[in-house]
């Protein structure tokens, strides 16, 4: 049995679901329509976070490690062209990848972060803490953008969890009504690779959401930290 718990909103559950697809893998979706209880998700998670992937015997929460299992532990790759990365990071280049994927995933989580406090009614040019999540996105692009070729990736000649997460989290950006811009005119590699990755059937079976009207309340009620 395989089933991935998620939102359809998350950026992090994205980068799993592509990959899941990238894979040819069969899965069962468990899609969160409504907000999840403490207990709902501490049953599965101590983190109380999505994406939670289940295989066989196997619980796996946090996107970076769920990736990683995924990429080691299913080796088939289907004929696409460029094929998905046999694995995280590059035996000859481990630790470059893996402060890549890190960034990235730093990028990711800061953004989420002025999303869920935009929910609850504080926009980040109102909270120093959020001005500072918000201040990351430029000096990462900057760095990221200086790393990636432009007419691949950050892997030559494969798609990498990289590539994946980059352009999950920055549709996140442009999807959601946060009031951060970021200026992808400016990193001409990276707005390459979200254009060759928006025409990827991976891509176009795992749509990123656009805001959901309905969760405008500064009220949290029972909602839960969102995803990683």
């Amino acid at each position: 049995m395989r089933a991935l718990q998620f939102t359809a909103g998350s950026p992090f559950a994205r980068g799993v679901r592509v990959i899941l697809d990238e894979l040819g893998l069969d899965w069962e979706r468990r899609e969160e329509t409504t907000s999840a209880t403490v207990a709902e998700r501490a049953a599965a998670t101590p983190t109380l976070q999505v994406p939670i992937l289940w295989d066989g015997d196997r619980i796996l929460w946090e996107s970076g490690v769920t990736a990683e299992y995924l990429l080691r532990e299913y080796r088939r790759r289907p004929a696409v062209q460029p094929p998905l990365a046999a694995a995280l990071a590059r035996p000859e280049r481990e630790w470059d990848d893996r402060l890549v994927f890190a960034t990235i995933q730093t990028l990711g989580t800061a953004v989420t972060t002025v999303s869920q406090m935009t929910w609850t009614g504080v926009r980040h040019c109102e909270n120093e803490y959020l001005a500072r999540c918000a201040n990351r996105l430029p000096h990462i692009l900057q760095w990221l953008d200086a790393r990636i070729s432009r007419e691949g990736g950050f892997f030559d000649g494969e798609l990498s969890a990289q590539d994946i997460f980059l352009v999950c989290h920055l549709e996140f950006i442009v999807n959601r009504p946060l009031g951060l811009d970021p200026a992808l005119v400016r990193f001409p590699s990276i707005e390459a690779l979200i254009r060759r990755l928006r025409d990827r059937a991976s891509f176009q079976n795992n749509p990123i959401l656009w805001w959901e009207p309905e969760v405008t309340s500064k009220a949290m009620d029972s909602r839960t930290p969102g995803s990683n």
